[in-house]
């Protein structure tokens, strides 16, 4: 049995993973790919979605689960071929010997594959923080008060930490605590985000509708599985943060975004309240679209000098689901601006800051 939507959908992942420069997840994906068609292992594990149009795939994140759910088998060590065969210590990885041996594991192991695949996809990107940095810092400089930093979609939390990371924006400057552990870079194009802002986290709190404990180790491994396998730097950012969150015992609630929000994000006198994201909408069925944006306009609509509300995402433009921006809406007021273009892992950012508009 084939599904020639699966199939396409799992090349048009595969031509992703190549564009951001993993070669490794690239070839694995086309592997598994001509094995779906031949009615390989790969069938069953993808039988949950078999039906589903493309862009229904693409909502459900078929494609990444399937592929993180093999890397966090072989992070497991539990199939030493499988682990032989992907990237680590050195190695660059075999995408071709890697498929064979996921799919020589796959019958034995495809009940925990199954699972694995059940749960929602849980992904932190340490180097987003990088293209949310100019946002925080925007909200500081505009309004002078301290920030109450309130994340949706968190997953583990790792980016509530972002002012205690250390960047360095290339010839824009640099920012953040030097002893930091994490140590984000990003190629910096445009005029610099106002980096001399008065910054100050007075409050942070998160909400994921299935968050991630990562003092859990089975939970550290479910999320470096989800970044690609050759993809050591985010690997170490990554494992950099979840140690930075263990250390300030990070918490993520688990609550519907728009409930928790419309609960929260009331605007409060003497902060600067922050609703913030990072590729999270397109996971959102339409009804929690509709009542999150209602949730957020009541609260600008209360919002005042002294008690204003923004409104920071990161996420793809509604034109072009290839181009991310960084947009901010700051109430009193409620104009949204474009601040960034910039890259889905935050490797760059083309920074347009306080002179662009929508």
């Amino acid at each position: 049995m084939t599904d020639d939507a699966l199939a396409r959908t799992l090349r048009f992942q595969a031509a992703i993973c190549a564009r951001f420069g993993s070669s490794f997840s690239a070839g694995f994906l086309e592997a598994a790919a001509a094995d779906l068609e031949a009615g390989g292992p790969a069938v069953e594990m993808l039988r949950p979605f078999e039906g589903l149009t493309g862009e229904a795939l693409f909502q459900n994140a078929a494609t990444l689960r399937f592929l993180a759910a093999f890397h966090d088998l072989a992070l497991s060590g539990e199939e030493p071929a499988l682990s032989a065969a992907y990237p680590g210590d050195g190695r660059p990885g075999n995408p071709a010997r890697a498929w064979n041996a996921a799919r020589a594991a796959a019958p034995r192991r495809m009940a925990a594959l199954q699972a694995f695949m059940r749960h929602e996809p849980q992904t932190n990107e340490t180097r987003r923080s990088a293209c949310l940095l100019g946002g925080f810092l925007e909200i500081a400089a505009a309004t002078g008060l301290p920030l109450r930093c309130l994340e949706l979609g968190a997953s583990a939390g790792l980016n509530q930490s972002w002012d205690r990371f250390h960047y360095d924006l290339g010839s824009a400057g640099v920012w953040g605590p030097e002893e930091s552990p994490v140590r984000i870079d990003t190629h910096w194009s445009g005029p610099p985000p106002p980096l001399a802002a008065d910054v100050r986290v007075a409050g942070r709190a998160a909400c994921d509708r299935a968050p991630i404990d990562v003092r859990v180790p089975e939970n550290r491994r479910r999320l470096l599985s989800y970044i690609w396998a050759d993809q050591t730097e985010r690997l170490a950012l990554c494992r950099a943060a979840i140690e930075v969150a263990v250390a300030n015992d990070v918490r993520v609630e688990a609550a519907d975004a728009a409930a928790w929000t419309a609960a929260k994000a009331a605007p409060t006198p003497g902060f600067a309240t922050v609703v913030y994201h990072s590729i999270f909408w397109q996971y959102l069925p339409p009804e929690t679209l509709a009542a999150l944006v209602a949730a957020i306009e009541a609260h600008g609509a209360a919002a005042t000098t002294e008690a204003p509300l923004a409104w920071l995402k990161m996420e793809p433009s509604f034109q072009d689901m290839t181009r991310i921006e960084l947009r901010l809406t700051l109430w009193p007021g409620g104009e949204e601006r474009l601040l960034a273009d910039v890259h889905a892992h935050g490797a760059t950012v083309a920074w347009r800051g306080t002179i662009a508009t929508v």
